[in-house]
């Protein structure tokens, strides 16, 4: 009992392990997986890899993004699950090359001469005819005519009934099958030397060694050595960022849970970083003048690295992949925003931060402290500007306002432009984050000098945006005749106070109203003051503080009819543009400088600062920082590799190619002529081709080489006819 026990599980375990290599080196079981790499190779293509987790928050929201973080999808091509699979498609490929690759390699060194000559009868391609000479001599003759042709032939004498025949075996074309053994070691050498040049070294060292990813920051020196790789880490592949004048010798290595530093044996000194641009503001051609200072004899290499021209020292390659900010300095004023505190000016470096109060000076409580984030300094931005459509600068009018464009406009975006491309540079910007001390953070981008979008007067550009995913959002603030904001700022801060809207509201009564018609100073002074009041901020029953044009659309929804909405709405903005224009005249006045002419360029600073007043209530920061001066450094960024199984890859790239062309355009043929005596000095010759490709081409050719041959024409198919 025990006996048949023990062969019972013996047999099952057989069966078992012959279905698992059956399974493994079937074609359907490889299609399979390389359907599977298709799919996430188009995944690891549509969706960005190795980004920040609160990117895909932002994006996807936070089921998706928690999903995807599960399954690895942020690096897909680091993924355990895409690891295996890869491992999984070499096994299976290198089972299905050894089962087949013996057959094959067996049947290219025979010729199947031992084939039963009622056979041949069968074949699809066929023909008989009668030749001259013995059956030796015949197949003497033919299989030299065939060698000549290219082809490979074996002679075999058989004795029949009628005497002795001869069978001319021959073979053309047996690179086909070498094709197909090429074609898939070629998968299994390009999957083997992506797995080695791939990050599964690095995960080695992680899973039994004690490396472990590095999630802090500070300077590099002080990373510990359980977040450092040896320079003699045979395989990596991490990006290096030096900035001009300075020298670095450490890689970093990108992985879904933090980074690991790479040392290398030599350091990388960027003496000069050249870039050039397309008149579209896109980098034509950026290169690094570098010296390969190495560690250990003290060499050093002066080279030049540009796009796909790398440098390539001691195994590794260096690559020029991009270019960064190298630590500029910069100075910036911050301007209040909302009429309170003082200007002031701040110092920094691009990568470090500053700690300031709301206020901007003296010290205040946690809660009011904002942390300034020196983000991104640009110095190039080549934008496209077309004609300028909705308020124009040909009129005279300045308290004309186009109060639907007003309305539906969002943080000074009240103008349309045309599809018109005019590219213009429009000088610096400085990009930076302002962080509470909850630790919400605002992006803002501004320009350094004020931009002529096609209105007819400059407007500074000042951007927000919530989330990094989101396109910013500009506030156009109109620039006066001396190029600065402060007009709008004193605009602005006028609009709070009551006793300078009332002589705002004063002289522009004095102004609009004829001497002969005093009855309507006083409406018309109610009517300014009223909107003033709207349009400098009113607080709603529900204790919303609401104002600008949007104010002043709600009270005309409010208490105004349908049919008379769109003149009453006119003359209200009317009043407001005409007291806005004497408030600025009086401000200006006040601090010393010239009126302002009612020319077209006052007409469209009025307009220009009527949407951007209205606008302002929306911009969420206090205080926005306006660059004054700056030191650029510039910072190149090198993909460094070190990748041995790219020789293997190589090969496999190779192999593939020849493989697929033997495949696809080189037929396996063979060809048999049976020999038979047929009476005094002549022989009957039967012909039969094999070919594993049937094309009007290869009739043809067997068409030529029977006439050739035996000079017959090939015999017409039958029915149940083989292949």
């Amino acid at each position: 009992m025990s006996d048949t026990s023990s062969r019972a599980t013996s047999s099952f375990g057989s069966n078992a392990r012959r279905a698992a290599v059956e399974l493994l080196s079937s074609m359907r079981f490889a299609i399979a997986l390389l359907t599977v790499i298709c799919i996430a190779s188009v995944i690891g293509t549509v969706l960005k890899q190795h980004e920040p987790a609160v990117n895909y928050v932002n994006q996807f929201g936070p089921f998706w993004a928690q999903l995807f973080l599960a399954l690895k999808l942020n690096a897909v091509y680091s993924a355990w699950w895409f690891l295996l699979i890869l491992a999984f498609l070499v096994v299976s490929t290198s089972l299905c090359v050894a089962r087949n690759a013996p057959k094959y390699l067996a049947d290219l060194r025979t010729y199947k001469e031992n084939i039963r000559e009622k056979s041949l009868e069968a074949f699809r391609h066929r023909a008989q005819a009668d030749v001259r000479g013995n059956p030796q001599e015949a197949a003497q003759r033919l299989g030299k005519l065939l060698v000549t042709g290219g082809w490979k032939v074996k002679l075999q004498p058989r004795d029949t009934a009628a005497g002795q025949g001869w069978m001319v075996a021959a073979k053309a074309g047996a690179a086909h099958k070498l094709g197909y053994i090429a074609a898939h070691s070629a998968i299994v050498l390009i999957c083997l030397g992506g797995l080695f040049d791939g990050d599964l070294i690095v995960r080695a060292q992680m899973l039994f060694g004690d490396k472990t990813p590095y999630t802090g920051g500070g300077r590099v020196s002080d990373v510990a050595p359980e977040h450092r790789l040896s320079e003699r880490n045979p395989t990596f592949r991490g990006n290096l960022m030096v900035a001009e004048g300075t020298q670095s010798s450490t890689a970093i290595l990108n992985q879904s849970d933090g980074v690991l530093l790479q040392e290398l044996p030599f350091a990388v000194e960027l003496k000069k970083f050249i870039v050039e641009y397309y008149s579209t503001g896109m980098p034509k051609l950026f290169a690094s003048e570098v010296i390969i200072h190495d560690k250990h004899t003290g060499e050093q290499t002066a080279q030049r690295i540009e796009v796909n021209h790398p440098a390539h020292y001691k195994g590794v390659e260096i690559y020029q992949s991009s270019f960064d900010d190298g630590g500029s300095s910069v100075k910036m004023r911050a301007v209040p925003m909302d009429g309170t505190g003082k200007p002031f000016t701040v110092e920094g470096i691009i990568g470090g931060t500053s700690e300031f109060t709301r206020a901007g000076a003296g010290r205040g409580t946690a809660d009011d402290t904002l942390t300034l984030e020196y983000t991104a300094l640009r110095t190039i931005n080549v934008e496209n500007f077309g004609a300028a459509k909705g308020a124009s600068a040909s009129g005279t009018d300045v308290r004309k306002v186009d109060l639907k464009s007003a309305i539906d406009a969002r943080l000074g975006a009240g103008h349309k432009t045309t599809t018109e491309k005019e590219l213009r540079n429009i000088g610096p910007s400085i990009g930076y984050k302002l962080r509470d001390a909850s630790g919400q953070a605002r992006e803002y981008q501004n320009y350094m000098m004020p931009v002529d979008t096609g209105d007819g007067n400059p407007v500074f550009l000042l951007g927000v945006r919530d989330n990094p995913v989101d396109a910013f959002r500009f506030l156009r603030v109109p620039a006066d005749t001396e190029g600065s904001m402060d007009t709008f700022l004193r605009l602005r801060v006028a609009l709070a106070d009551p006793a300078l809207r009332e002589q705002a509201a004063r002289r522009y009564v004095a102004t609009a109203v004829d001497a002969s018609r005093p009855d309507l100073r006083e409406p018309l002074m109610q009517s300014a003051l009223r909107a003033l009041e709207m349009y400098a901020g009113t607080t709603d029953a529900a204790g919303v503080k609401i104002g600008g044009l949007q104010a002043i659309a709600r009270f005309m929804e409010e208490n105004v009819p349908e049919a008379e909405r769109t003149r009453a709405s006119e003359v209200l903005v009317r009043i407001l543009n005409g007291v806005l224009f004497e408030m600025a005249q009086a401000l200006r006045e006040k601090n010393g400088l010239k009126p302002m002419e009612n020319d077209a360029q006052t007409l469209a600073f009025m307009t220009q600062a009527v949407f951007s007043l209205s606008d302002a209530q929306f911009y969420p920061a206090p205080m926005t920082f306006m660059l004054d001066d700056f030191t650029h450094v510039q910072a190149s960024v090198f993909q460094v590799t070190r990748g041995p199984g790219k020789n293997v890859v190589y090969l496999g790239c190779l192999f593939l190619i020849l493989g697929i062309f033997a495949m696809l355009y080189v037929r396996d043929r063979r060809l048999w002529i049976w020999l038979a005596p047929a009476g005094e000095g002549s022989s009957h010759a039967t012909v039969a081709l094999s070919t594993n490709r049937q094309t009007m081409e290869g009739d043809k050719d067997f068409a030529m080489l029977t006439e050739k041959l035996i000079g017959a024409k090939p015999m017409a198919r039958r029915p149940g006819d083989s292949e």
